[in-house]
């Protein structure tokens, strides 16, 4: 029986600062990713580039056309991008756009629905132009909710007809631990107070209602969500304390989803306020902006983590740039990241009870170092690894529509092999197609069908009913 609804949509996600590269081109202005040569790091405040893979990336600015072929030779229905902002606004606060950055997406999103394929697009994925996070501190500044207005005001005008989904924020939630990577503040961690952390998500939150309203005005079959980064929390042990560190633990994600999915501050979020002495500066008109709520509700998903009140006792493991207590019930990837599909349909059911709205997975996937070898002549991985990944995470997904949950679809992250976000290597790869370059920057930048590339076609043909 299939399990997947007929209108299910079956594709993968790329970001703009890891594979466009062409930084300096066609008036494309700097971003802060232009500065994170080793990944997550302070960018140097300086007008000198250090060299690094993300510059060009796996060259998506010139290879697009022959990238989304491959897409549509798997049967994408969608594919999840992002528009980088300083390549339509190169500093961040022009009042006209910069035409020629527009025109690059005017024919990634023309060759897309050429094939057939919905673009999902991101509006800021940890690139906020370096020029608001230089000289406004990025998301700090009240402007930046102006500056971003006119950003989706403008792309909303252009591809008005052209692109139903859209997303706000990735990973928003990351603010909390990655301020730089989240929103562009170039003030150090440390410096930064309770205050400023709630200031900041207050103005992202109404830069994101913002641009819910506008869209639904300038075109009302357009649907905005929001993106978090998702982890499910488990207790460590029955120690009804270790339940209480997740109720704790939860509010990194709920922060954010409850007031994008609800359209108000509920009261356990003003009750932070007030533990913690917070004032926070809520312009005339912010509430009412706040309630223009998301169509859906989006995350990225690689691993759960185990929370408790005594960390000290347990044995740290690794995450995806979070703090985590080592699950002994779990395997994990090359990168210590545990794998729990299970995880996966929880939270599913958790934001379905909780929200309800429809949801859309919109980052899974597996890093692993991958070989490249010949078999029958042509070039490829034998990645079953991967594929056993995925196939238990699609199960997941499976059994999560099955108790009701609303899945409007699932982007698998890094479906062509990128720069890494966290680390800024390539011999982490995630894709479905090998790009031949190394964390050097040397290779040809050809492309090479993956076994998973044949098994994921496999699972589209079939509309999930062979995973």
């Amino acid at each position: 029986m299939t399990r997947f609804p007929e209108s299910f949509l079956w594709g993968g996600a790329i970001a703009a600062n890891q594979s466009e590269g062409a930084f300096d081109q066609d008036g494309k202005g700097l971003s802060i990713q232009d500065f994170l040569s080793n990944g997550v790091t302070k960018p140097l405040d300086s007008t000198i580039i250090p060299q690094n893979l993300k510059l060009d990336g796996i060259d998506f600015y010139h290879r697009y056309a022959e990238d989304i072929q491959l897409f549509a030779e798997m049967g994408f229905k969608v594919l999840r991008f992002s528009i980088a902002w300083s390549r339509i606004f190169p500093n961040g606060n022009e009042e006209s756009p910069n035409e020629a950055g527009l025109q690059f997406y005017d024919k990634v999103i023309d060759c897309c629905l050429s094939y057939g394929i919905e673009p999902l697009i991101t509006l800021s994925h940890y690139e906020t132009p370096y020029f608001l996070s230089k000289v406004y501190d990025g998301w700090r500044s009240r402007s930046l909710v102006d500056f971003f207005e006119r950003y989706c005001r403008t792309v909303f005008t252009r591809y008005r007809g052209k692109v139903k989904y859209w997303l706000t924020f990735n990973e928003v939630n990351a603010l909390w631990n990655f301020p730089l990577m989240g929103a562009g503040v170039m003030t150090d961690k440390e410096k930064l107070t309770k205050q400023d952390l709630f200031q900041i998500a207050h103005h992202e939150l109404v830069a994101s209602a913002l641009a819910v309203k506008i869209a639904h005005e300038i075109d009302p079959s357009m649907q905005v969500g929001n993106m978090v980064l998702g982890i499910y929390n488990y207790p460590m042990t029955s120690n009804p304390k270790d339940t209480l560190a997740v109720l704790e633990a939860d509010k990194n994600l709920n922060y954010f989803m409850d007031v994008q999915a609800r359209g108000y501050y509920p009261e356990w979020i003003k009750k932070e306020w007030q533990k913690y002495d917070i004032s926070i500066d809520i312009e005339e008109g912010d509430l009412d902006i706040l309630t223009h709520t998301v169509d859906f509700v989006s995350f990225s998903y690689y691993m759960s983590r185990c929370v408790s009140a005594t960390p000290e006792k347990y044995q740290q493991g690794k995450g995806n740039m979070t703090n985590v207590l080592k699950n002994p019930y779990l395997e994990e990837t090359q990168w210590g990241w545990e794998i729990d599909p299970i995880g996966l349909r929880i939270l599913l059911n958790r934001f379905a009870h909780l929200y309800e709205l429809p949801i859309f997975v919109v980052e899974n996937g597996l890093g692993a170092i991958d070989e490249l070898i010949e078999v029958d002549g042509k070039k490829t991985v034998l990645d079953t690894y991967r594929i056993a990944y995925l196939q238990t995470h699609l199960e997941a997904i499976a059994a999560a529509i099955e108790d009701g949950v609303n899945v409007l679809g699932y982007t698998m992250w890094g479906c062509i092999d990128l720069v890494s976000a966290s680390t800024a290597e390539m011999k982490k790869r995630y894709g479905f197609i090998y790009v031949d370059r190394d964390d050097e920057g040397h290779g040809t930048l050809k492309r090479y069908r993956k076994q998973s590339f044949t098994w994921y076609k496999h699972v589209i043909d079939t509309n999930g009913q062979n995973i």
